[in-house]
């Protein structure tokens, strides 16, 4: 039966790897010259070797089949977004560039982070992973730093100089995406599993990253004048601004809600207790 299983997860991750040879026919980045082409093909092999970790560490380790299934569906969603066709439109369209950002940001790595992959992670690496696993662990634990950390990516890469930066060259752009997904996926993995002890700062790490990313779309929805390229439209940043402000806060506010419900019903419990055991 266990052999069963894991021949499954093999099966639907190959189904998967192919399904992400659609995009790749859309608009195939590695089919461009110099950096392009370079940049492409690193996140390429960095998605790739991040997957085939996972479904080593899944042999050795089974997940929950719903655990396992966010979490490829995680990597399919990166890499449409990666190096799909809205990777191409992004550079000529604000609020493409937004839904890029925003797919990593909150797509993409809570449901890596509700997947919880590093057992699976730990189990191929064995004891060397330990080095890389046991520090993130370590950081975790400090929900709202990782909300700090991951607001001043946010901001570094959405000041003028240095998101044009990131748009005209490849090798920066690149940089700027693992910015996004490291941080957010440290900060969501932080707060969604989060314990008694650090469920508070969590709320408060998710209610921070609300409002700082409401704060920024705000800013572009109202801007009066173009902040970036000259030859975007203003109409396009706007609603670039807009998708920040708006779908971009949903994940927030409901996880904000969730731990909230879940720190009341905590509470609620232990102050019933007492009256349980007299």
């Amino acid at each position: 039966m266990q052999l069963t299983a894991r021949r499954l997860i093999i099966n639907a991750t190959l189904v998967l790897l192919g399904a992400i040879s659609l995009p790749v026919q859309a608009h195939n980045p590695l089919q461009s010259d110099g950096a392009t082409f370079w940049a492409a093909l690193v996140a390429v092999v960095m998605l790739a070797l991040f997957w085939l970790v996972y479904i080593l560490g899944s042999i050795k380790r089974p997940p929950l089949l719903w655990r396992a299934l966010l979490f490829h569906a995680g990597c399919l969603l990166c890499g449409y977004a990666a190096i799909g066709p809205l990777d191409q439109l992004a550079e000529t369209s604000a609020s493409a560039h937004m839904v890029q950002h925003m797919m990593f940001m909150v797509v993409i790595t809570p449901m890596w982070a509700l997947s919880l992959p590093l057992p699976q992670f730990a189990a191929a690496t064995g004891r060397w992973g330990r080095l890389v696993w046991q520090p993130l662990l370590k950081l975790s634990a400090y929900p709202l730093s990782l909300a700090y950390l991951h607001a001043a990516m946010v901001w570094f890469w959405h000041t003028p100089r240095f998101y044009v930066l990131a748009l005209e060259h490849p090798w920066w752009h690149l940089v700027e995406h693992f910015c996004f997904i490291f941080t957010a996926a440290m900060l969501w993995l932080a707060a969604l599993s989060s314990n008694e002890r650090s469920r508070s700062w969590a709320l408060l790490a998710l209610l921070f990253t609300l409002m700082q990313t409401g704060f920024l779309g705000a800013i572009l929805t109202f801007a009066d004048t173009l902040l970036y390229y000259p030859s975007h439209q203003l109409a396009d940043q706007q609603l670039a601004g807009l998708l920040m402000w708006v779908p971009g806060g949903l994940p927030y506010l409901v996880a904000a809600a969730w731990l909230g419900y879940r720190w009341l019903r905590t509470n609620a419990d232990s102050n019933q207790s007492p009256a349980i055991d007299r």
